[in-house]
Formats: structure tokens, C-alpha cells, sequence
């Protein structure tokens, strides 16, 4: 069984790690398999690529402060993935693209089990650091520092 405070107490270091894990997959899908990222992979990587310093040297200093200023990032990331993704997933949605020049924002590298794309994977990963940092935000609320 989960400690109720785990989350809490560890929810800081837990957005890190998501954090790396997405931006060393992005990192794979571009480098190592090639693909070529469209207009909204830009600027979902714009968004998640800084949470990896800031996270990562709030959670080794312990600091919850960073919270209201990362996770708005996660946020507006978040937004940003589930249009991409709403885009790949409906043909209608398909026409607003801001990707004018360059790689379509409606095409998809991997269609996993018919529905697991990169920008879900992206999505995934800011509700993750996003409900990571909500729940780590409170630790030590009611107490005296």
C-alpha cells in the first residue's frame, strides 16, 4: 500500500523524473530515429525541456517554491499537447494547423496501438509533472518552517 504522504512528500522529485523520461524520449524520436519535429513539437519542447534543470535542482534543494512557477509550464504544455494531438486524431481539427512550412502537425511518426502518438506521449507527461507538482505542493502547509 502507498503512504498517503508519498506523494506529497516526494511529488517534487517524481515531476523530475517525468520530465527526464520525456525529454530523453523526445530526444531518441528526433536524434536516433530521425523525425523531424513539426511546428507544436517545438513548442511542446520549449515548455518541458526547462522543467528538467528547474525541477531537478529544486528537488535536490527541496524547494516547493518553484512550484507556482513550473507548474504553469506543465499547464500550458499540457494544452499545447492535447490540441496537437486533437489535430492527428480529428480530421476536421486537421485544417487549423499552425504548421504551414515544414513537417505537418497532423501527421503521426508512431500510432501505437491506434491511438499512443507523440503528442499523447507529451500529453501524458505534462498531466503527470503537472499532477505531481499539485499534490507535492503542500507538504509542509499547517506547520511552522
Amino acid at each position: 500500500m502507498i503512504p498517503a504522504n508519498l506523494f506529497q512528500q516526494f511529488g517534487l522529485y517524481f515531476a523530475w523524473v517525468v520530465s527526464l523520461l520525456a525529454t530523453g524520449g523526445s530526444l531518441y524520436f528526433s536524434e536516433v530515429m530521425g523525425f523531424i519535429p513539426c511546428s507544436l513539437c517545438w513548442y511542446q519542447r520549449i515548455l518541458m525541456y526547462p522543467l528538467i534543470i528547474l525541477l531537478g535542482i529544486a528537488s535536490y534543494r527541496n524547494d516547493r517554491a518553484i512550484i507556482p512557477y513550473t507548474l504553469p509550464l506543465s499547464i500550458i504544455g499540457g494544452g499545447i499537447s492535447l490540441f496537437h494531438y486533437l489535430q492527428q486524431k480529428v480530421p476536421g481539427l486537421a485544417s487549423l494547423a499552425p504548421c504551414k512550412t515544414g513537417v505537418p502537425c497532423s501527421g503521426m511518426y508512431i500510432n501505437w496501438l491506434g491511438f499512443i502518438t507523440i503528442p499523447f506521449l507529451a500529453l501524458v507527461a505534462f498531466i503527470l509533472i503537472s499532477l505531481f507538482l499539485w499534490l507535492g505542493r503542500n507538504q509542509n502547509s499547517g506547520t511552522q518552517a
